[in-house]
């Protein structure tokens, strides 16, 4: 039977692509689109505004319709609302919004123990399995003889506003919880002195459409270990919030990640 989906942030860049390739996924059945009240895309046709022709779905801004899940790809401030719409309503969410404040993250958690909620700083599923890596890479090398530099080096596109990314951050998390670092140092400059081991670097560049790549360096002495992970369009951020919607269906009040998905978790 076909999943009934509706989307967050239905006229943004990425909501307009999730409708375009929902559209044309037999699996799935586009039943809402919301956005902002003041948005000027507000009445217009879903389909039409993502450039795939009339879909028969009009952008609103609540949630009317009966649904299976939500996925809201839209500005951290959008968040709440559409996490307490749909712990209201016990419809399934999947966040893909990323740069989200404490607060901010603190009602997704408290939504996760009555709905199932997926968040990730990243819905690339190629990123998820970059992450899985990157923590097995950390758990082989956090003793090496010669010690183990992490530098993070990550590309977006001249209109992020966030820096360093969260999948970046996130990166940093996993690979600290298997070699233990402490330290986060944001660039450099000056004369810092020598590298502590006990430190993970984060380099932010912002050029140009990048839409977004990440390069995990373990620097040996006598070696370098890189994990890269790059995306040519931002359709590999809604393939994975689609897969996403569809894990979530009928699973049980939980906060889930990409791992989950992935059968990596």
């Amino acid at each position: 039977m076909s999943v009934r989906i509706a989307f967050h942030g239905a006229a943004g860049r990425m909501g307009q692509r999730l409708i375009a390739l929902a559209s044309a996924d037999s699996s799935l059945t586009i039943v809402g689109a919301l956005e902002n009240p003041a948005h000027p895309k507000i009445g217009q046709d879903a389909g039409a505004v993502a450039g795939v022709g009339p879909i028969g779905v009009l952008i609103t801004s609540d949630l009317k319709v009966p649904c299976d899940v939500v996925i809201d790809f839209s500005v951290p401030a959008a968040v709440p609302g559409i996490v307490k719409a749909c712990a209201a309503q016990k419809v399934p969410l999947v966040i893909a919004t990323t740069g989200l404040e404490a607060e901010q993250m603190a009602a997704v958690r408290e939504a996760a123990t009555t709905i199932p909620l997926l968040w990730s700083p990243s819905m690339s599923m190629a990123v998820n399995l970059a992450m899985s890596l990157c923590a097995k890479a950390g758990a082989a090398l956090k003793d090496h003889p010669s010690g183990a530099d992490v530098e993070i080096i990550e590309r977006h596109h001249r209109f992020k506003e966030d820096s360093p990314s969260g999948t970046a951050l996130k990166f940093g998390r996993i690979i600290a919880a298997e070699m233990g670092q402490q330290k986060e140092v944001h660039g450099r400059e000056g004369r810092p002195g020598a590298r502590p081991h006990g430190e993970i670097g984060y380099h932010a560049v912002r050029t140009g459409d990048n839409p977004g790549e990440h390069t995990i360096v373990f620097g040996l002495l006598g070696e370098t270990l890189e994990i890269t992970v790059k995306a040519t369009n931002r359709d590999c951020y809604a393939q994975g919030a689609l897969a996403a919607a569809k894990f979530l269906v009928g699973k049980p009040a939980k906060l889930y990640g990409m791992a989950d998905v992935l059968g990596l978790g």
